[in-house]
């Protein structure tokens, strides 16, 4: 859909729509790292691996359940990692209600977030999620963005945790992990009451002469 296609763009990063010319790019910005790194999410090895996760993606769009972004980094053009809008949905509000009729998701989840060895603590994560947060909150008005991660993956939790996201329990057996085993998620969520606050928390991060997010 054409109102899925749109680019977020700030200082560090531009957010793009993810395309099947993407995928040597992908190859090259994860294949330079060690197995430790992503050893809590699917992030493909190699063109073919890329190319199938751009079109495991890009039907998701078809679908109408997710909106997969390249992120560039602004200085050279460079994809230096990859995220998505998914888990879209779109309620069924009664007739007369203020969001009957709506074609914005009212719901979503941002996930399948990687960046490349040299994006990591570069203030590239916190931008990402400042950009495809206020696209959510503000441009298409959702109530709630989710976040899971792996419940072993501690990084990602803290990671998720300064950025405003509020624990809200453990699902487990929840989703196939990394390791191909079923995978305990950590859920966190951010609501449309607490995005002027999570918003002044990333704008402060980025502010620091060295932001120390990934």
């Amino acid at each position: 859909m054409a109102a899925d296609r749109f680019i977020l763009s700030g200082r560090i990063v531009r957010l793009v729509p993810l395309e099947p010319g993407h995928a040597d790019a992908l190859a090259a910005a994860s294949g330079a790292s060690d197995a430790e790194l992503y050893r809590w999410s699917f992030v493909p090895q190699g063109a073919p691996e890329g190319a199938k996760y751009i079109a495991a993606a890009l039907a998701s769009q078809q679908a109408g359940t997710a909106v997969p972004l390249a992120i560039v980094r602004v200085a050279d053009e460079t994809v230096i990692g990859s995220s998505r809008f998914f888990d879209i949905e779109r309620w069924a509000w009664p007739e007369g209600h203020s969001r009957h009729g709506r074609t914005d998701p009212d719901v979503c989840e941002i996930g399948y977030t990687w960046f490349s060895p040299a994006a990591i603590r570069t203030g590239a994560n916190t931008e990402t999620k400042l950009l495809m947060l206020a696209h959510a909150f503000e441009v298409w008005q959702v109530l709630r963005v989710c976040l899971h991660t792996d419940a072993r993956n501690q990084r990602s939790r803290a990671a998720i945790e300064r950025i405003g996201g509020r624990f809200e329990g453990i699902l487990r057996a929840h989703r196939m992990a990394a390791d191909f085993t079923p995978r305990d998620s950590a859920r966190y969520s951010i609501v449309a009451a607490e995005w002027p606050e999570t918003k002044e928390r990333l704008m402060r991060l980025l502010a620091r002469p060295s932001d120390a997010s990934s």
